[in-house]
């Protein structure tokens, strides 16, 4: 016999001032219990506004939710005595250490005495927050602020758990243990609703609900969407590394392709229903590739359904002056070290990159990262080493190497007080453009990136897509020789992801040489090269193919690894030689 539902949706509509649509339209849906529902689509589809709508925090304009009989409307502090909500900005107290979070939540569950006592063991046992205690949630990894919000979450034992986007700026480890938490909550009954932006994580859920301008687009279990695409997924095989982006990017212009990535050592390809795959010599002249069919992913449904990827053309490349070559190294670190007291966040860290080449930094969260980017676009100072761009010194030719530099930080770094145009003028201006060329420029970065529609609009109130192309709109519109770029896609739907490697791609023809952190393994197949950073040093450094090459010399288990499965065993490995050695 089938349980009753957790939650029901009938009808539900809201629509917000000013907006042009509604952020929901009319949804009709269930919740289950004991299973894992996921909230998919780009932004902007309305699945904050749902998550919002069940937990009672908004009043929808039409409809009913009740959740377990109750009115999300007449019941709400009923309803939030059985929920366990997760935002999706982290929104602990980031000035209270881990246990003082625990115990403010506990306070306003009414959790007290022994049962406190008991439920602080469990979850932190269950997190592994245990030896955190007394840190401070603001100094956490991105990893440990998602466990410590799922345990403030868990503390009243819901019967329904909203996570909304848990998984955003979390690394390929963190992600999968945050998973296989939630997957064991599910044996006791508890319903969750996870909100995504990785369609690998919504491929494990047990159905999926697919928002998109408010309307719901697919409402069911992830295989039956795969369905739509069967027979219309394919791989180039036998593209030289070197090639697979300028493949890709031919590729997706051809009549019929719908979408298209870097997998591995091929390009995989989505062609529309009914489209023949374009010609070799067309897209791949001079490889010695072929055509293969393979399985379709929940991916390639997702981008099929919304109407297709955004293409292989970047107008934002095409309005680019070539660089001119270079024959030593653009970017160079050389014995890059950072301390802060007594603690090390980078040792020793020496990679070059040259002219019109990607490279990736790569590593779980809190491994230095940031640190290192800060070091190299002049914000921070070493502690040891030196960091050159275009030759000069960020130490003693700041400024003038700034002009060369475009920084997107990791977190959104404009100012969330000025609306969108204010903020492209005054980034402009900082970059020494002004007159017409100034506003050419600002003209030419609000058609490309379309933000006419929200240029009124504070940079701070913006959906995170927006929000992300602002941020690169201001990085690139004074054309610099060098691109840093702190976890770019971060949270963004898999479309937008595509606009800008898309973008970064045909900017990269042009002779900008990018530095790119990212935990999107699939995008880190875009790189020509890749430095993997744990605990503040590089362990390994290579192509994508080299990496997983030597995660299958350290995992002989791993025959065809994937990049996510590299990178897990060599920090794995590189976990296992410190133990050795007695290291700390």
């Amino acid at each position: 016999m089938a349980r009753e539902s957790l939650v029901n949706i009938e009808g539900v509509s809201k629509r917000f001032k000013d907006d042009d649509v509604p952020a929901l339209d009319s949804i009709v849906t269930t919740i289950q219990p004991g299973k894992v529902t996921g909230l998919v689509g780009p932004d902007g589809a309305g699945k904050t506004t749902l998550i919002r709508l069940i937990t009672g925090l908004m009043q929808p304009d039409q409809g009913s939710i009740t959740v377990r009989g109750l009115s999300s409307v007449k019941d709400t502090e009923k309803i939030h005595a059985i929920t366990g909500y997760m935002p999706q900005k982290f929104g602990l107290y980031e000035d209270l250490s881990v246990i003082e979070n625990l115990h403010l939540y506990a306070d306003l569950r009414h959790v007290t005495g022994r049962e406190r006592g008991e439920k602080f063991e469990r979850l932190l046992a269950f997190t592994d927050l245990e030896r955190f205690k007394p840190r401070l949630a603001g100094k956490l990894s991105g990893g440990m602020k998602q466990k410590l919000g799922l345990a403030c979450a868990l503390i009243g034992d819901p019967e329904l758990l909203l996570l909304d986007e848990p998984s955003v700026g979390v690394d390929p480890i963190s992600c999968r243990e945050l998973w296989k938490m939630v997957q064991e909550l599910l044996d006791g009954g508890m319903g969750v609703v996870w909100s995504t932006a990785y369609l690998d994580e919504a491929e494990q859920c047990d159905t999926v609900i697919l928002l998109n301008e408010g309307k719901k687009l697919h409402d069911g279990p992830p295989s039956e969407l795969l369905a739509h695409v069967e027979g219309r997924t394919f791989q180039i095989h036998g593209v030289k590394a070197e090639n697979r982006r300028r493949v890709l990017m031919t590729t997706l212009q051809q009549e019929g392709v719908i979408d298209g990535v870097i997998q591995g050592k091929h390009v995989r390809v989505v062609m529309g229903k009914e489209k023949e795959t374009p010609a070799l010599e067309t897209v791949a002249p001079g490889e010695a590739a072929e055509w293969h069919h393979v399985d379709p992913w929940f991916e390639d449904a997702f981008i099929d359904v919304l109407g297709g990827g955004p293409g292989g053309h970047s107008e934002l490349a095409e309005h680019m002056e070539e660089k001119p070559d270079a024959d030593k190294p653009v970017i160079e670190a050389k014995g890059l070290t950072k301390c802060f007291g007594d603690f090390t966040a980078v040792h020793d860290n020496t990679f070059d990159i040259y002219r019109g080449e990607i490279f990736g930094l790569l590593g779980p969260n809190g491994a230095g990262k940031s640190t290192t980017f800060k070091m190299m676009c002049g914000l921070l100072q070493p502690t040891e080493g030196k960091a050159t761009v275009t030759g000069l010194d960020l130490k003693t030719a700041t400024s003038e190497a700034r002009n060369r530099i475009g920084y997107m930080a990791q977190k959104f770094s404009l100012y969330g007080h000025l609306n969108a145009q204010q903020n492209l003028s005054f980034f402009s201006g900082l970059y020494g453009l002004s007159g017409n060329k100034q506003r050419q420029r600002i003209e030419k970065m609000i058609e490309i990136f379309d933000l006419k529609k929200q240029l009124k609009h504070n940079a701070g109130d913006l959906p995170l897509g927006f929000k992300q192309r602002l941020a690169l709109a201001c990085a690139v519109m004074h054309e610099p020789d060098v691109l840093f770029l702190d976890e770019p896609t971060s949270g963004v739907d898999p479309i937008t992801r595509r606009e800008f490697w898309t973008h970064i791609t045909g900017m990269v023809e042009k002779g900008v040489t990018v530095m790119v952190t990212t935990h999107f393994m699939d995008e880190a197949e875009y790189c020509d090269r890749i430095g993997l950073i744990y605990r503040g040093e590089n362990i390994a450094t290579g192509t994508p193919d080299d990496l997983k090459e030597q995660a299958k010399d350290v995992d002989g288990a791993l025959e065809a690894p994937t990049l996510k499965d590299a990178f897990i065993a060599l920090v794995q490995h590189s976990d296992a030689e410190r133990e050795h050695k007695g290291v700390a």
